[in-house]
C-alpha cells in the first residue's frame, strides 16, 4: 500500500506548524515569566473551554472579530485595505450609545436594537466614506487615511465619555467614572439562552452575515465586479463596470461591518460607552482577515481561534500570573510565521516554471542560417 506524502507547503501543514511554532514561542515566554508551562496550560485552558461563561465570551468576541474581518475581504476583494476598522469600530459604538440612551426602556426589543445597530452601521460606513471619498477624487492612499482616522475615532470615544454635554452619565461625586448611562433596555442583545452562558445572538448574526459575505462574493453580480476592480481597475472600465462607484461600495460596507460589532459591543454587557471599549478588536480583525486570505471559512475558524485567545489571555494573567500581553506575541508570531509562510508557497510556486524553461532549452535546434 502507498502512503502519499503530504506537501510540506500545503495551507494545512503551513497553519498547524504556525501554530505550534507561536504555542512553544508562548510557552517559553510564560517560562521567562517564571511560571510552570502547564500550569500556563491549564490556565489558558480553563479560560477558554473551562466554563460556560469563558466559552460565551469567547463567542461574543468572535462575533466581533468576524464582522471586522468580513468587512476587511470585501474592501481587499476590490483592491483596497481597510486598516481602519478601529476607529470605524469606534464611530459604531458612539453612534449605538447615542441612539440606544435616548430611547425607553419600554420600546419593544426588535425596533430598539435595529435603531442601535442601524445607526452604528451608518457611521461605520459614514466614516469609511471619508478614505473611500478622499481615494476616488483625489487618489489619496486609503492606507494611511483610514490608519490615520483610527486615532481620531479612539479620541472621539474619549471626549464623549469625559463631556457632560455629550454622552457623559450624570456627575454624582468626584468618584463617578467618565463613561456613558447604560444603554435602554430595548437595545439588549438577548443571550443563546444556554445555562450560565453570557453568548448573545452576536455570534448567530456574525456567522449569518460571514455566510451571505460569502455566497455575494463569490455567486453575484456584486462580487463578480468587485473581483474585477480588484485585478484590473482600467480593464474593468474598458468592459463598463462602474469602478469609482463599486471601489467605494467595497470600502464603506467595510466601514459598515466594523461599525456593526462597535454596536454589538454597546449592546453586550456592561451596555456602557468607556475608554478604551473596543480592546483593540478593530486592530485584531484585521490580522484575522489578514490570515483568511480571502476565504471566509478561514475568517470564521481563524476570529474563532483569536476570540478564545483573547479570553484565555485575561485567564492567564489571574491565575499563572503571566503578563495577559503575552498572548499578543503568540498573535504577532503567528501573523509573521503565516505571512513568511505565504511568500515561501509563492516562490514555491513559481520555481518549476523556471526550472521547466531551463530544462527544455537545449531540446531547441538552431535553424542553419
Amino acid at each position: 500500500m502507498t502512503v502519499m506524502a503530504l506537501n510540506p507547503r500545503h495551507p494545512l501543514v503551513v497553519a498547524v506548524a504556525a501554530l505550534i511554532a507561536s504555542a512553544l514561542v508562548g510557552l517559553a515566554l510564560s517560562a521567562a515569566a517564571g511560571a510552570n508551562p502547564f500550569d500556563v496550560i491549564a490556565a489558558l485552558a480553563e479560560g477558554t473551554l473551562g466554563s460556560p461563561f469563558a466559552i460565551g465570551t469567547s463567542l461574543n468576541n468572535a462575533a466581533v472579530l468576524m464582522l471586522v474581518a468580513a468587512g476587511f475581504t470585501i474592501a481587499y476583494r476590490a483592491g483596497l485595505v481597510n486598516v481602519g476598522g478601529e476607529g470605524q469600530l469606534c464611530l459604531g459604538g458612539i453612534a449605538a450609545t447615542a441612539v440606544g440612551v435616548s430611547l425607553s426602556d419600554d420600546m419593544p426589543l426588535p425596533i430598539g436594537l435595529a435603531l442601535a445597530l442601524g445607526a452604528a452601521v451608518l457611521a461605520g460606513a459614514g466614516w469609511a466614506a471619508i478614505p473611500a471619498w478622499l481615494r476616488i477624487r483625489r487618489g489619496t492612499s486609503e492606507i494611511i487615511t483610514t490608519l490615520l482616522l483610527n486615532f481620531v475615532g479612539l479620541a472621539l470615544v474619549v471626549l464623549m465619555v469625559q463631556e457632560p454635554q455629550l454622552l457623559r452619565q450624570p456627575m454624582t461625586s468626584s468618584e463617578t467614572l467618565p463613561q456613558s448611562e447604560p444603554l435602554a433596555l430595548s437595545t439588549h442583545l438577548p443571550l443563546l439562552g444556554l445555562p450560565k452562558n453570557p453568548a448573545t445572538i452576536a455570534i448567530v448574526l456574525a456567522v449569518i452575515l460571514v455566510a451571505a459575505v460569502a455566497i455575494t462574493l463569490r455567486h453575484s453580480a456584486i462580487g463578480l465586479r468587485l473581483r474585477a476592480v480588484g485585478l484590473s481597475g482600467g480593464a474593468s472600465l474598458r468592459l463598463g463596470v462602474p469602478v469609482d462607484r463599486t471601489a467605494f461600495l467595497g470600502l464603506t460596507t467595510a466601514g459598515g461591518f466594523s461599525g456593526l460589532a462597535g454596536g454589538l459591543l454597546m449592546t453586550t454587557a456592561p451596555f456602557i460607552l468607556a475608554e478604551g471599549f473596543s480592546s483593540g478588536f478593530g486592530f485584531s480583525g484585521l490580522v484575522v482577515g489578514l490570515l483568511a486570505r480571502g476565504s471566509m471559512a478561514a475568517v470564521a475558524a481563524v476570529s474563532l481561534l483569536f476570540g478564545f485567545l483573547v479570553a484565555g489571555g485575561i485567564n492567564l494573567q489571574l491565575a499563572a500570573g503571566v503578563p495577559a500581553s503575552t498572548i499578543t506575541v503568540v498573535q504577532a508570531v503567528l501573523i509573521i510565521l503565516i505571512a513568511g509562510a505565504a511568500w515561501w508557497t509563492t516562490t514555491a510556486r513559481s520555481a518549476p516554471r523556471h526550472t521547466r524553461v531551463e530544462t527544455a532549452a537545449p531540446r531547441t535546434e538552431e535553424v542553419p542560417a
